[in-house]
């Protein structure tokens, strides 16, 4: 959570992480369809997704302990 002008204000990672995804694929469409192209679109597809994805699942951790082990999961 986050102060701004005394209000709090949700800290909405999952939503800007699923933006991130839309935009990110939006990015790649314009990449050439040359080996390398499809090559980096495959690559930075499944690693710019992946963290929405598994954000999600640390959400759903069933104990605090859970929840870090998933979270570490999705830093490194």
């Amino acid at each position: 959570m986050k102060f701004l002008d005394k209000k709090m204000v949700k800290f909405d990672l999952q939503d800007r992480l699923i933006d991130f995804s839309v935009n990110l694929i939006k990015v790649l469409d314009h990449l050439p369809n040359t080996v390398v192209g499809k090559h980096l679109k495959g690559q930075l597809t499944r690693s710019g997704t992946s963290p929405a994805l598994n954000y999600a699942e640390a959400c759903d951790a069933e104990s605090r302990k859970d929840f870090i082990h998933k979270i570490k999961n999705l830093i490194f």
